[in-house]
């Protein structure tokens, strides 16, 4: 059977969500904390490298001049895990999943320079709120939310063309209204990929435990970092 919603292609078998059934409730808790410890572990590392980077000038220099290669190449990354999870060992797919956390951490470094401490406090504030209300609702509820994938795709795509658009408008009303919509559509990514995660859909799709804990922390972790970033766009206040 095939998954509308998955990015991994053909799933190895029908989807517990499609049959309308939910794993044991440790299974579900043993899928969840695997994907929220390599999500965590993922954060932590892209926040000490941002600390390191934004704490020296030579390296701020550097990072600035890379910055744009950079960011390719966390796109090139982060496609490579999400179309290449079903044939990679879990421990390579892990390792990317690692050195695109230390990558970002270099550009969200420049990030941090360029926004006062009490904004970057508050903006973290608000998307772990969000974010953690949002992965309660997605492990607790009994209602399936597997058919908002179309929407949240499409309404994803729209977001980057917005924000591609409004890049080169720099209008600055629509520069508010895109990050509201952000935190709507991450918030609701959030809870999205926490049920997906619960219920073993995604175990189900890459075929294993491990590959689902390395998607799964990846999905969490873009839904987290895009919130906070979103987030920093309405309260942020520039140096």
């Amino acid at each position: 059977m095939n998954d509308p919603q998955s990015p991994f292609g053909s799933a190895r078998g029908p989807l517990p969500s499609t049959l309308g059934v939910r794993p044991a409730a440790e299974l579900s808790a043993g899928f969840l904390s695997q994907a929220f410890a390599w999500m965590f572990a993922g954060l932590l590392l892209t926040a000490g490298v941002a600390f390191v980077v934004q704490s020296n000038v030579r390296l701020l220099s550097v990072a600035s001049s890379l910055f744009l290669p950079a960011i390719i190449v966390e796109f090139v990354l982060v496609f490579a895990i999400t179309l290449g999870i079903t044939r990679l060992p879990a421990t390579v797919a892990l390792g990317l999943f690692f050195v695109y956390a230390a990558l970002n951490g270099v550009t969200f470094g420049l990030i941090f320079v360029a926004y006062s401490l009490p904004s970057v406090g508050a903006a973290f504030l608000s998307a772990s709120a969000m974010f953690g209300g949002a992965a309660i609702y997605g492990a607790v509820t009994k209602r399936s939310l597997a058919s908002w994938g179309g929407y949240l795709t499409m309404g994803l795509i729209g977001l980057i063309v917005a924000m591609l658009v409004n890049a080169f408008i720099g209008w600055s009303l629509g520069s508010v209204a895109i990050s509201v919509v952000g935190v709507v559509l991450f918030t609701a990514l959030t809870a999205y990929d926490v049920q997906r995660i619960a219920t073993g859909d995604i175990a189900v799709m890459v075929g294993s435990m491990e590959r689902a804990a390395v998607i799964g922390a990846l999905r969490l972790y873009l839904d987290f970092v895009n919130l906070f970033l979103m987030f920093l766009r309405l309260f942020g206040s520039r140096r």
